[in-house]
């Protein structure tokens, strides 16, 4: 199901929420924190009801440091059940490095559906004065250039924090994250909310008693993508998914929510566990 492969850029935004960001010129101040966290996926309701179930999990690793870059790994692992025996099962892999200062991009992910062959795609960007060049070796070489302005996903919640700390509730950004077939760009719009006290009380999950999380500010975030070629061809202004979470001010994400407009999933974080961080030489 479409749908369900669409969550690759849902789990490609969110390992950029999850895993903190790099240090560069519009960075909220650091540190950001090096972790590993699972997320269990729930159906939290279906508007057209084609879908009665669904389950999964995502596992995430972030490794780096504002001199070396870093590094992002997952695995989502996804079933969608729509009746009369008819299940979707995903898999999903990425791996993903960025530089602290949003300069330089590399990715490949992989992507299954039931018993077909899995797609595939590979490619870095690197940014040049007022362009991004972009190499992509799968699913078939290519090379291309986008806009300067476009953010890769580690800046994009880079500039969400700092947007967050400023006080600002709306941040529009267009975002290459390498999803789809490594050609897509998305126009996002950020709603940020009121911060959430590290004394405030809300339901709990691993991320809320660690001790390096208690006296944390977050703030609730929700991100809308929207295909910016369907809007620059058809005025096109229906988000392809929209999701939230609370975001901590050392990037890690928690409570998080996929809206995929005919179903929305949850994804309740079940592990987390901080990482040794290895400082810049």
């Amino acid at each position: 199901m479409v749908h369900l492969i669409r969550t690759s850029l849902g789990v490609m935004a969110l390992a950029a929420a999850s895993f903190g960001l790099g240090e560069g010129a519009q960075a909220a101040n650091g540190p950001f924190l090096p972790h590993q966290a699972l997320y269990d996926l729930s159906l939290v309701k279906s508007r057209s009801n084609s879908v009665n179930s669904a389950r999964g999990r995502i596992l995430y690793n972030f490794t780096g440091n504002s001199c070396e870059g870093y590094t992002s790994e997952f695995r989502q692992v996804s079933e969608l059940d729509s009746g009369e025996g008819k299940v979707t099962l995903s898999d999903l892999r990425s791996n993903s490095w960025e530089d602290a200062a949003g300069k330089s991009y590399r990715f490949k992910i992989e992507t299954r559906m039931n018993e077909a062959d899995a797609g595939r795609v590979d490619g870095s960007a690197e940014r040049d004065g007022d362009h991004i060049n972009v190499k992509l070796k799968l699913p078939e070489p290519k090379s291309f250039t986008l806009d300067g302005k476009i953010v890769f996903p580690t800046e994009q919640i880079q500039r969400i924090i700092a947007a967050a700390k400023d006080g600002k509730s709306l941040l529009e950004l267009s975002v290459y994250d390498g999803s789809d077939d490594g050609q897509k760009v998305y126009n996002t719009l950020t709603v940020i909310g009121q911060p959430i006290t590290a004394d405030r009380t809300t339901s709990s999950d691993p991320s809320t008693s660690d001790e390096h999380m208690k006296s944390l500010k977050r703030w609730p975030v929700t991100v809308s993508y929207f295909d910016r070629d369907a809007q620059q061809k058809e005025g096109e202004q229906t988000p392809v998914y929209a999701m939230a979470f609370e975001l901590y001010e050392n990037g890690v994400s928690r409570q998080l929510v996929l809206d995929y407009n005919d179903f929305v999933i949850s994804g309740a974080m079940g592990k987390f566990d901080v990482k040794d961080s290895k400082p810049c030489n």
